[in-house]
């Protein structure tokens, strides 16, 4: 393995591979961050619309769920990036005024984010679900509103237990933040087809792009488990090991 190649520029004037392979990392970083934060908010609201009392909210909730959750990833990102802004005036609109790099990596967040957050729902509904039955009649009788019954009593207990699931479903994110380059995103796996194709050297730019892939995933991974640590429930195991 030659890792001179990392510090020689592209061209004259150019970056070199190496800065090139960063700058990917940043792109995936960005997205990944702004993913999860869209697939929790987002998930939480439909784990908690499927525990609902009304009957339609649930029904919505698992429509959703099993919409996102049965169509592959990959045509989720052509139909958000070549298919909405076609029957959406107004998306349209809004991308014709947007740089493509622009638009390639909001849909990706887009994408990435309503994926994920099928998958977080279920995680927060089977979380609130495995909660007693009294603890949600207990807030009703404190006079607590529904919605008070929830932010105060159920969702800070299944938050805690479903930290392991959630851990998976942050470390499939990171990995899914590949399939951007499918839309044209220079994320790092972009880049990192794009070294060996015009490099030919395949081996370390996937070896490089794998190491990072590996770090990444581990720091996630840690600090979750960090987190687990900090707000285990007293008398309560651990919920399992983070793979």
């Amino acid at each position: 393995m030659d890792l001179s190649i990392f510090f020689e520029p592209m061209a004259a004037g150019d970056p070199t591979w190496g800065a090139m392979l960063l700058s990917g990392l940043g792109w995936t970083l960005a997205v990944a961050a702004l993913s999860w934060i869209v697939a929790f908010v987002l998930g939480s609201l439909i784990g908690i619309a499927r525990t609902s009392e009304k009957r339609w909210l649930v029904f919505l909730g698992g429509a959703y769920v099993e919409v996102f959750r049965n169509i592959p990833l990959l045509v989720q990102f052509f139909l958000w990036y070549f298919v909405v802004p076609g029957v959406i005036p107004v998306v349209k609109t809004l991308v014709i005024q947007l740089d493509p790099i622009q638009q390639q990596f909001i849909t990706a967040v887009i994408c990435l984010g309503c994926f994920t957050a099928a998958r977080i729902a279920e995680q927060v509904r089977s979380g609130i679900q495995a909660l007693p039955r009294g603890q949600r009649n207990a807030g009703y009788a404190l006079g607590l509103t529904q919605v008070q019954t929830y932010l105060y009593v159920l969702l800070p207990v299944a938050y805690r237990m479903i930290i392991p699931p959630l851990t998976s479903e942050l470390m499939n994110l990171i990995k899914n933040t590949a399939v951007a380059y499918s839309i044209g995103l220079v994320e790092l796996f972009f880049r990192t087809r794009e070294m060996g194709e015009m490099t030919f050297r395949y081996f370390e730019a996937f070896a490089a792009a794998t190491l990072m892939y590996l770090v990444i995933a581990l720091a996630a991974n840690r600090v979750m488990a960090l987190i687990e640590r900090r707000l285990a429930i007293p008398g309560q195991a651990s919920g399992g090991r983070h793979v």
